[in-house]
């Protein structure tokens, strides 16, 4: 199975809200990773997502399986993920200079993780 992009929940937020500062980036990031091979989410990412959405039906519609594979995390990329999470929240450092000047937030740097994780893990 070819590896993927694991795709950020914000990523698709700011699509599906027609965000007026990052949608035109995530649309540009999005198609991008298209481009270069599959597009994957997480039960994290689903979630995330949901909020959106008043039925199941409805986030299936916006998510569709040919489009988005559906990819376990595992427990310990989730694990590593949380304490990126923790360390950018504590550490000012890793806020808003140094990730939104390399166009990511704190849960992009989870999203990385757990990708990195899952590419080593392979």
């Amino acid at each position: 199975m070819a590896h993927g992009t694991l795709v950020d929940s914000n990523v698709l937020l700011d699509i599906m809200t027609e965000d007026p500062v990052w949608q035109g980036w995530s649309i540009t990031a999005l198609a991008e990773a298209a481009e270069a091979g599959p597009l994957d989410i997480n039960p994290v990412v689903y979630s995330e997502v949901s909020i959106r959405f008043s039925a199941i039906e409805a986030l299936e519609d916006a998510l569709p399986h040919e489009d988005y594979r559906r990819e376990p995390i595992p427990w310990a990329a989730a694990f590593l993920a949380g304490k990126v999470f923790v360390d950018c929240r504590r550490n000012p450092r890793h806020r808003a200079t140094e990730l939104e000047g390399a166009g990511g937030t704190a849960d992009s740097v989870v999203a990385l993780t757990a990708r990195l994780f899952l590419d080593n893990d392979a």
